[in-house]
């Protein structure tokens, strides 16, 4: 009986260990030596499970690393970044208009001179130089002399003129040569009435016309010049191109930092206002399970405003690379100065522009690598 149950058990345990029974105590015992030893079944199935699971477990392990990924990714794109856009303009409607060249005729005739013959009627100039030699009164060959390169110089003069005009007019419609320009600056979340200037002048401002978008530029760059206190980030950059070239590169710039918007809640370009309906219903951070009115900086990470200001404008413009404040103040001053007729087009973008929204350090470092510490 006590070996039938042993190999029971030995078939049950899947070992080759000689096992037997040992009635008093109810284990399965080994004969070894001629000694009993009593072996833990349950050390011996737990042997059993784990190499029965082994196999399992990469998979197992494989699937819940997909599952983290997922949801990490999940919460990035719930984190949504709202923000604000202003600008106008287009490189193919240049601010600077040019009016044809006037001409102006003398009505035909002519007229008798003494001494010259007669001299046709026309426009620029007439043909003294032909009529003296066969004319009346020989004895002013001189004066007729300075009459003929006078009136060459005012002829050579005329064209020249002409030509000129001609090919200023063609150089600047076909593809005349403009400058692009980014500045952008990173600021501390303290500074929210910035952001409440930036979303009253994109009620108010005229982004139709060149003076208004010139007025816009302005505003925007001395908002930002009255809170030095708060830079923490900036960088520049500028470049001049033909007119598609740097068309190309202004787009390939607005596109590009529209991109890191999940939604403009408030935009005004070209006149054209239009405002999120949840714009002001974005989530505030909560504490405590409550809400609270603005983020605490004292509790978490630090948390930032960026402005872009984007240009593109008539000439050069070289924006200085900005290392420290000053170099920012100076960069600010003189993308604000551009003029109305030289200023082509403008985009003032920021984020985050909705109440509640937050933009972390580490959004900082992902969306905008390139910026210096000031």
């Amino acid at each position: 009986m006590g070996n039938q149950l042993g190999q029971k058990a030995q078939s049950f345990l899947g070992t080759d260990i000689p096992l037997g029974i040992d009635l008093k105590a109810g284990c399965p015992v080994e004969r070894q030596s001629g000694k009993l030893e009593v072996l833990n079944i349950k050390g011996l199935m737990h042997r059993k499970l784990l190499s029965t699971m082994k196999p399992l477990l990469k998979p197992l392990f494989a699937i819940a690393l997909v599952l983290v990924l997922a949801l990490g990714q999940a919460n990035d794109a719930m984190a949504a970044r709202s923000g604000g856009r202003i600008g106008g303009g287009s490189f193919s409607s240049p601010s600077r208009s040019y009016s044809s060249p006037s001409r102006t005729y003398s009505s035909p005739g002519g007229g008798y001179y003494p001494g010259g013959g007669y001299y046709p009627g026309g426009g620029g100039f007439g043909f003294p130089f032909l009529l003296p030699f066969f004319g009346f009164g020989g004895g002013f060959g001189g004066l007729f002399t300075i009459l003929i390169f006078i009136a060459i110089a005012n002829f050579v003069v005329s064209t020249f003129r002409r030509v000129g005009e001609g090919t200023d007019e063609l150089g600047y419609t076909s593809n005349p040569s403009v400058s692009v320009g980014r500045l952008q600056v990173g600021l501390l979340s303290d500074a929210r009435n910035l952001q409440t200037e930036l979303d009253q002048l994109a009620e108010t401002a005229d982004t139709g016309t060149a003076i208004g978008r010139a007025q816009l530029l302005q505003e925007a760059s001395l908002a930002l010049l009255r809170h030095p206190e708060y830079w923490v980030y900036a960088g520049a950059e500028s470049q001049q191109a033909r007119l598609e070239a740097a068309e190309a590169k202004f787009n390939q710039m607005l596109l590009a930092e529209r991109s890191k918007f999940t939604e403009e809640t408030l935009s005004n370009v070209n006149n054209q206002l239009r405002q999120a309906a949840n714009n002001k219903s974005l989530p505030f951070p909560q504490q405590d399970g409550e809400l609270v009115s603005q983020p605490d900086l004292s509790q978490g990470p630090g948390e930032y405003i960026v402005v872009t200001i984007l240009v593109g404008t008539e000439g050069a413009l070289q924006l200085p690379a900005v290392k420290n404040s000053e170099d920012l103040r100076q960069a600010l001053r003189q993308i604000g100065g551009i003029s109305s007729d030289r200023l082509l087009t403008v985009e003032v973008l920021w984020t985050p522009q909705a109440s509640g929204d937050t933009l972390t350090s580490d959004d900082m470092l992902a969306g905008y690598p390139d910026l210096t510490l000031v």
